[in-house]
């Protein structure tokens, strides 16, 4: 119906970005009405950024396509960055979590997108390289992210228990031990159902639109799983370096509990 409406690509598109912020911002109205949380004024935030981000990232794009591949590392260093810092917003009991997370999302996501790029799995150009990490950065973003704010909920909730096994004389790992091993089977939770469910529940979109641009249906099928399971390993890399190294940010040099309801 909209196509009548809007002949061009561009108002077309920009009508359907329209008819979906507002079916979005309706439905958090009413999850405001009834849970009487602000999701309004941070769904608008979200949409604002989102729409915005995107339409810079497009333009780059075109500029990038026509310069060196090398290019296409400092945009994935600076994706990085950006998924580290908003990591950290949702992080805000973890002690020092933007480094935390900046560096397992460059161990786990860089390192998982170099060892691939050299091993000729994912292409060296940039219309590739830089859409593939980036769903790559993205995902390992958000596993870290659930990974940490189940971490906190975990420890907070549990500190009479952590702090009855100090008082016994464990180590402040063995304490958090449990807890950590329950924040890693969660965060892993969304890349293992997308890999159960690929081709069942979802035809994910790299996979659609290399068929629509010409690519043979089952080397588009293959390549999709090729990123599903990248996005596996770098996130679940990410996670289990953070498992490493989260005990010694919530304990104090005489292993007391920092981390506190």
């Amino acid at each position: 119906m909209l196509s009548h409406f809007f002949p061009s690509r561009l108002s077309l598109g920009l009508a359907q970005a329209a008819v979906v912020a507002a079916a979005a911002l309706l439905v958090a109205a009413l999850a405001q009405r009834r849970l009487r949380q602000p999701f309004v004024a941070e769904l608008l935030v979200a949409l604002a950024r989102g729409i915005g981000q995107i339409l810079v990232v497009g333009s780059l794009l075109v500029l990038l396509l026509h310069g060196p591949q090398w290019l296409s590392w400092p945009v994935l260093a600076v994706m990085m960055a950006a998924a580290a810092n908003i990591v950290r917003r949702r992080a805000l009991r973890i002690p020092r979590a933007f480094t935390l997370a900046l560096l397992c999302i460059f161990i786990g996501a860089g390192g998982v997108i170099a060892l691939m790029s050299a091993l000729g799995v994912v292409q060296l150009s940039v219309l590739m390289l830089i859409p593939v990490g980036s769903m790559v950065i993205a995902n390992v973003m958000n596993m870290q992210a659930l990974f940490y704010n189940r971490f906190a909920a975990e420890v907070t909730s549990h500190t009479g228990e952590i702090e009855s096994a100090l008082a016994l004389g464990a180590t402040s790992s063995t304490a958090v031990r449990p807890y950590l091993n329950a924040s890693f089977r969660a965060s892993l939770i969304p890349a293992t159902d997308n890999l159960r469910s690929l081709g069942i529940v979802w035809i994910p979109g790299l996979m659609a639109g290399m068929v629509l641009s010409g690519s043979p249906p089952l080397y588009a099928a293959l390549y999709q799983f090729v990123v599903l399971a990248m996005i596996f390993t770098a996130g679940s890399l990410s996670c289990l370096i953070a498992s490493h190294l989260l005990p010694a940010r919530i304990f104090s040099p005489q292993d007391q509990l920092l981390l506190r309801p």
